[in-house]
């Protein structure tokens, strides 16, 4: 799979989703862009997930029409800390998201 890490995550959890081909939106240079923007950027580039900590993202776009899966991972901090024990979680959501759906991990 080939999964984008959304700038609201730390860089650093990317090491840590298992065998899937992840890429910051950082790398991409995509700082800053909407969440639209953001998910027709992906779609278009071949990515088949997003992975976000932005709780909003469902009420601020139309996901049905998305062509890519999203993962949003709730925590109480998007500290590593924090994120770590959730990983297992973030790896089986990024393997049965399907596009156009969304999952939610965590707290």
């Amino acid at each position: 799979m080939r999964v984008l890490l959304d700038e609201s995550l730390p860089r650093q959890l990317a090491r840590h989703l298992g065998d899937h081909e992840v890429i910051t939106v950082h790398t991409q240079g995509w700082n800053g862009k909407t969440n639209g923007e953001l998910l027709r950027l992906a779609e278009r580039e071949g990515f088949d997930v997003v992975v976000t900590a932005d709780q909003g993202i469902e009420f601020q776009q139309n996901l049905s029409n998305a062509g890519v899966g999203i993962v949003v991972v709730r925590a109480t901090s998007n500290r590593m800390e924090q994120l770590l024990p959730l990983v297992g979680q973030i790896v089986e959501a990024i393997k049965g998201v399907s596009k156009g759906s969304l999952v939610r991990v965590g707290a």
